[in-house]
């Protein structure tokens, strides 16, 4: 399931998601999300996922929080090689 407040994430836990993503949010609101979940004890039956807008040089203020990290800028912004292939009958 995919939220991106935490209202939904809360919803989407009580409704039996066994991973929830986390969309754009700041890391304060993913720590929000985290700390709402294990008040209500479902934080431990879940896999929590970090996505959108993270970077490597703000992962680590993610990571004490979820289970799983995205960042799309390793491939997204990954430099294109241009290479061929030919084959010869021999």
């Amino acid at each position: 399931m995919e939220a991106s407040d935490l209202g939904t994430a809360i919803e989407a836990a009580r409704a039996g998601a066994d991973a929830i993503l986390l969309d754009n949010m700041s890391p304060q609101e993913v720590a929000e999300v985290d700390k709402a979940l294990r008040e209500l004890g479902l934080r431990d039956r879940l896999i929590l996922e970090a996505s959108g807008g993270i970077t490597e040089e703000t992962a680590h203020l993610y990571a004490p929080y979820v289970d799983v990290i995205s960042i799309g800028a390793l491939t997204h912004s990954a430099k294109a090689l241009d290479m061929s292939l030919e084959l010869e009958d021999i």
